[in-house]
C-alpha cells in the first residue's frame, strides 16, 4: 500500500504537481494554511514540511508507533520549507489523533491527506474528460471490497484508502454532464460552508450552543420570507432535513391552525380532514398524510391541463364534493415548479379558492422556489404571498449543497405554539439571554443539523444577483435544448410550448419506430427506449438524464439544469450521446 507521501499526495496527479514532497508546493501550501488559519498555519508548515526526526534504527528502543507520532522542525523561517516529515499510517489509529497526547501532529498530516484526496475530487468533479460514473452493478461492488464492519480497529493507511475507492465510485454530482436530478453541480463556497458545519459539529436548538447560527438562520428566513413579499419579511420559518419534511411540516401546522386540540387528543378528537393538491405534486404530499395519521386517502388529486398545471375549477368542484359529505377541507398545497413537468400552478386562482372556503394554502416551491431570485422569471410564482406556507429547497435550484430545505410560515408563533414540548433541560426559563433564539421547541427534531450557514455564507458570497444569474443561466440552457430538439428528427416532445422550467420532457425515437404507426406496439418499444439508453450512459459514464413514465405517457426523458458549470456544449454533447447509443434500438 503507497505511503502517504506518494500514493495519498498525489491522489489523481500523474505529474506529481499535487505532491507536498516538491518543494514548490510546500511552499503554496503553506502560504494557503499561513493566510487562512493564521497560527495553526505555522503549525501545519512546522509540523509537515518541518525537519522532522527520523524512525528510530533498528534495534533502537523506540517503537514503530511512537516514531511515526514524533516530529520536530529546526526551521525558523516562516513559512517554512523544509522537507515534510514522514507520517508512517500504517502504524497509525484513530486512537493517535487528537484528542491523543502528542496527537496533534499526526491529525494535522492525517487531515491533510483527508483535503488533498477531496480536493483532488473537487477538480476532477469540473473535467470533462472524466466519467460521471464508473458505474458497477451491486454485486460488483459488494464482492470486490470488503465493505463490513469489525470488532478491531483498521489503521489511517487503510482509512485513508477507504476514503479514496468511496470517492472512487461516487457520482460526481458536480459534473457538468450530470443532469439526473434536481440538485446538481458543487458550488465551492457552500462546500467551505459545509466542512465548516462539520467542524464546528453543533446544535441547532438552542443559541447557547449555537449562537451565529441561530442568528444566520433568523436573518436567513426572514430575508426568504421578504422575497416571498410577507411585509417586513414577518412570519417564522424553519430549515428541515428537506422538502418532504418542509411539506409535512406545514400539513401539521395547518392542522393544528384548524384544530389546536389535535396536539394532546390526537386524530380521534378531530372531524376527517381533506388535504388537495395536483396529480401532479410531489408524492411527499401523501407520505406526511400517512405519517401524521391522516391518512392518503384523505389527500385528493385534482386534475391539471396538458402542461401540468393544476386546474381551479376541478379544486372547487373536489372541495364542495369533501363539504358535501361532512369531510373538512384544511389544506391546498399548490406547486411552483412540479418535479417532472417543471409545471406553475395558477397561485393568484388557487388563493381566491382558499380564500373563499377559508382553507390554509402552501406552496410546494421546492423546486421553483429559486426563481423567485429572478427578475426575469419571478412572475411564475405571482401569488405565492398570498400564501400561509411555503416550502424553498435551495439545494436545488440554487445550488447550495445538500441539505437545504426552508419551511416559510407567514404566521408568528404558530409553528413554536404547533410543536413545542418545554423541555426544561433544553428550553430553561430564566436563561440570562432573549430566550426567542432559542428555536428548537418549535422544531420536530431535537437534534438538528446547521443546514443555513452553506446558504447565507453563498449568499455573501454571490449576492441575490448572482443567483439571479445562475438561476437565468440554467433556464436559458433548458430553452436552447428545446429549441434544439421540438423540430429535430428523431424527438418528439411530451407537452407542446417552450419549458416553463429547465425541465424539458421529451422521447427520443430510434430510427426503427419512426415509420412505426401510433398504436400499442409503438408505445411498447417505446417505452423500453429510455431505460436502455440511460443503463448505457452510465455503463459509459459519459452522461446521466433521468426517464420515467407518467400517466398514460410511456417513458420518457426529462431533462433538467441546475448546475451553473453546465454549458451549450454540454447540451449539445448529451444530444449526441443519445442518439449515439439509442441509434442501433
Amino acid at each position: 500500500m503507497a505511503s502517504p507521501g506518494s500514493g495519498f499526495w498525489s491522489f489523481g496527479s500523474e505529474d506529481g504537481s499535487g505532491d507536498p514532497e516538491n518543494p514548490g508546493t510546500a511552499r503554496a501550501w503553506c502560504q494557503v494554511a499561513q493566510k487562512f488559519t493564521g497560527g495553526i498555519g505555522n503549525k501545519l508548515c512546522a509540523l509537515l514540511y518541518g525537519d522532522a526526526e527520523k524512525p528510530a534504527e533498528s534495534g533502537g528502543s523506540q517503537t514503530p508507533r511512537a516514531a511515526a507520532r514524533k516530529a520536530a522542525c529546526a526551521c525558523d523561517q516562516k513559512p517554512c520549507s523544509c522537507s515534510k516529515a514522514d507520517v508512517n499510517y500504517a502504524f497509525l489509529h484513530a486512537t493517535d489523533l487528537l484528542p491523543a497526547c502528542d496527537g496533534e501532529r499526526p491529525t494535522l498530516a492525517f487531515l491533510q491527506d483527508v483535503m488533498n484526496i477531496l480536493l483532488q475530487y473537487v477538480v476532477k468533479s469540473f473535467d470533462r474528460s472524466t466519467k460521471v460514473i464508473d458505474f458497477h452493478y451491486p454485486n460488483e461492488l459488494l464482492q470486490e471490497y470488503n465493505w463490513e464492519l469489525a470488532d478491531q480497529p483498521q489503521n489511517l493507511e487503510e482509512i485513508l484508502m477507504h476514503c479514496q475507492t468511496t470517492l472512487k465510485y461516487a457520482i460526481k454530482t458536480g459534473h457538468p454532464r450530470y443532469f439526473n436530478q434536481l440538485s446538481t453541480g458543487l458550488d465551492m463556497v457552500g462546500l467551505a460552508a459545509d466542512w465548516l458545519t462539520s467542524t464546528a459539529n453543533t446544535n441547532m436548538f438552542t443559541y447557547e450552543i449555537a449562537p451565529v447560527f441561530v442568528l444566520l438562520e433568523y436573518v436567513t428566513l426572514k430575508k426568504m420570507r421578504e422575497i416571498i413579499g410577507w411585509p417586513g419579511g414577518s412570519g417564522d420559518g424553519i430549515f428541515s432535513p428537506g422538502g418532504a419534511i418542509s411539506n409535512m411540516y406545514a400539513m401539521m401546522i395547518a392542522r393544528f391552525k384548524m384544530f389546536p386540540e389535535v396536539k394532546e387528543k390526537g386524530m380521534a378528537a378531530v372531524p376527517r380532514l381533506i388535504a388537495f393538491t395536483s396529480e401532479h405534486s410531489h408524492f411527499s404530499l401523501k407520505k406526511g398524510a400517512a405519517a401524521l395519521g391522516i391518512g392518503t386517502d384523505s389527500v385528493i388529486l385534482i386534475k391539471c391541463d396538458e402542461r401540468g398545471k393544476m386546474i381551479p375549477s376541478d379544486l372547487e368542484r373536489r372541495i364542495l364534493e369533501a363539504k358535501q359529505k361532512g369531510f373538512v377541507p384544511f389544506l391546498v398545497s399548490a406547486t411552483a415548479g412540479t418535479t417532472v413537468y417543471g409545471a406553475f400552478d395558477p397561485l393568484l386562482a388557487v388563493a381566491d379558492i382558499c380564500k373563499k372556503y377559508k382553507i390554509w394554502m402552501h406552496v410546494d416551491a421546492a423546486w421553483g422556489g429559486g426563481l423567485l431570485m429572478s427578475r426575469k422569471h419571478k412572475w411564475k410564482l405571482n401569488g405565492v404571498e398570498r400564501a400561509n406556507s411555503v416550502t424553498w429547497n435551495p439545494h436545488k435550484m440554487m445550488g447550495v449543497p445538500l441539505q437545504c430545505s426552508a419551511l416559510l410560515v407567514r404566521e408568528e408563533g404558530l409553528m413554536q405554539n404547533c410543536n413545542q414540548m418545554h423541555a426544561s433541560y433544553l428550553f430553561q426559563q430564566d436563561k440570562h439571554y432573549d430566550l426567542s433564539y432559542d428555536t428548537g421547541d418549535k422544531a420536530l427534531q431535537c437534534g438538528r443539523h446547521v443546514d443555513v450557514f452553506k446558504l447565507w455564507l453563498m449568499w455573501r458570497a454571490k449576492g441575490t444577483t448572482g443567483f439571479e444569474a445562475h438561476v437565468d443561466k440554467c433556464l436559458e440552457l433548458a430553452e436552447y435544448l428545446y429549441n434544439i430538439i421540438k423540430n429535430r428528427e428523431g424527438y418528439e416532445m411530451v407537452f407542446d410550448g417552450k419549458p416553463q422550467h429547465t425541465n424539458v420532457c421529451f422521447w427520443y425515437i430510434p430510427p426503427s419506430l419512426r415509420t412505426l404507426e401510433d398504436n400499442e406496439e409503438r408505445m411498447s418499444r417505446l417505452s423500453k427506449v429510455a431505460p436502455v439508453i440511460k443503463a448505457r450512459m452510465m455503463e459509459y459514464g459519459t452522461t446521466m438524464v433521468s426517464y420515467q413514465p407518467l400517466g398514460d405517457k410511456v417513458n420518457f426523458f426529462r431533462m433538467v439544469i441546475s448546475n451553473p458549470a453546465a454549458t451549450h456544449q454540454d447540451i449539445d454533447f448529451l444530444i449526441e450521446e443519445i442518439e449515439r447509443l439509442g441509434q442501433d434500438l
